[in-house]
């Protein structure tokens, strides 16, 4: 069968988007590259097949599963209490919203409504944590850029360090610093201790006073914005065709947030500024993530500043359930992660009333790297690496 490679931007390159890749194999032009998975960029857990002739890319196919773990199934197996420290390790630089997406399907499965005080711990933890991969998503791409850009790894170490402030506060309310298991069905395990909102906008306060050196660190920097703009450039329609969500679909200007336009957690109680950007190359999605930085800062700075007394679970402390059966029912529910719409839909039912007859997660990389098709051919073999960091997936929610 003969394969049409469609090329949205070709900025850095002259392919016909017409032409057939086998015409050029046929005239033995094309140079197969095998991209990953042992390069850094890529993590170790993804790899690309280009086609190239010179240095540009001709074609681009995307190979996932190397980080397969069979995560759904497992859970299958699971009681619905014991499934919130497995999804943890799925987007694992934002175990947070993980265990909210998972529990907040289960809640709506057995109409549990969550208190008030929870709603809102839920909310500022939700948004610290997307401030906190946000953080390593530019720590990232400033290394994978670095060798161009002459302070990657400056700003690498940087993001860490403010990074290593969020981390702080998770580990005091739950006591661990990566996969906390805080989050649990009708509200939260654990409470804020004594002094932690002091500590907590303290921190904010720091990281806000740091922004604008790492903005004039990459977006001021004119290596940053060459590698990165004009690159990678992914139409509106195409996005939506493709189910992106999150910063890359407000990248390509298409404004939409669950936040704002189907409320959760205490987000009826905020407004939330949703960051929009028209360009639809790399620079607009960084361009994105920046703004979403201080948004969230905001957001959390609010929410702490309101936190209501009140029960932080619907079950009493001393009587959280060890399990819960249901004989039938299905929902779905989904919440904005760092990287767009991460759902959950459960079935209920089986031969186990404890455990889901089947459950399915919607993960926001998957339909990202989704893109890399469409968006990479047309670039130079160095471009791959700004478009692939640009896209900011998590393999582990992607390959689960």
């Amino acid at each position: 069968m003969e394969i049409t490679v469609e090329v949205q931007s070709a900025t850095r390159g002259s392919v016909d988007p017409h032409l057939s890749i086998h015409a050029y194999e046929a005239e033995g032009d094309l140079m197969l590259l095998h991209f990953g998975p042992q390069h850094p960029s890529t993590h170790g857990v993804f790899r690309m097949d280009l086609h190239l002739d010179g240095e540009t890319i001709v074609k681009a196919t995307p190979y996932i599963g190397y980080l397969h773990r069979g995560v759904e199934k497992l859970c299958e197996k699971l009681t619905y209490v014991q499934q919130t420290p497995i999804v943890d390790k799925n987007d694992y630089v934002a175990p947070m919203t993980n265990e909210q997406a998972l529990n907040m399907a289960f809640e709506k499965l057995l109409n549990i409504e969550v208190p008030r005080r929870a709603r809102y711990l839920r909310t500022i933890f939700a948004e610290l944590q997307r401030v906190a991969s946000h953080l390593v998503w530019l720590a990232a791409q400033s290394i994978d850029l670095g060798g161009a850009l002459g302070g990657g790894s400056t700003l690498f170490l940087h993001c860490l360090r403010e990074r290593e402030l969020i981390m702080d506060l998770f580990e005091e309310v739950s006591g661990a610093r990566f996969h906390y298991n805080t989050h649990t069905i009708g509200g939260n395990r654990h409470d804020l201790p004594d002094g932690w909102s002091k500590r907590a906008q303290a921190a904010i306060s720091q990281i806000e006073s740091r922004l604008s050196e790492y903005e004039d660190l990459s977006l001021g920097n004119q290596i940053f914005v060459d590698r990165m703009k004009g690159v990678g450039v992914l139409s509106a329609a195409l996005a939506l065709e493709l189910g992106i969500s999150g910063p890359v679909l407000r990248g390509s200007g298409v404004d939409h947030d669950l936040r704002r336009d189907a409320p959760y957690h205490a987000y009826d109680e905020l407004e939330v500024q949703v960051a929009v950007e028209q360009g639809g190359d790399c620079l607009a999605r960084a361009k994105v993530r920046f703004r979403e930085i201080r948004e969230s800062l905001r957001l959390a700075r609010v929410a702490i500043d309101g936190i209501p007394e009140g029960p932080i679970c619907s079950f009493k402390p001393t009587r959280q359930p060890t399990q819960v059966k249901l004989t039938g029912g299905q929902a779905y529910a989904a919440l904005e992660s760092p990287r767009g719409e991460l759902g959950t839909f459960v079935i209920a039912g089986g031969d186990t009333p404890t455990s889901p007859y089947r459950l399915k997660i919607r993960a926001p990389s998957l339909h990202a790297l989704a893109a890399i098709p469409y968006i990479v051919p047309g670039a130079n073999v160095s471009d791959a690496v700004a478009i692939l960091g640009s896209l900011d997936p998590i393999m582990g929610e992607v390959d689960r």
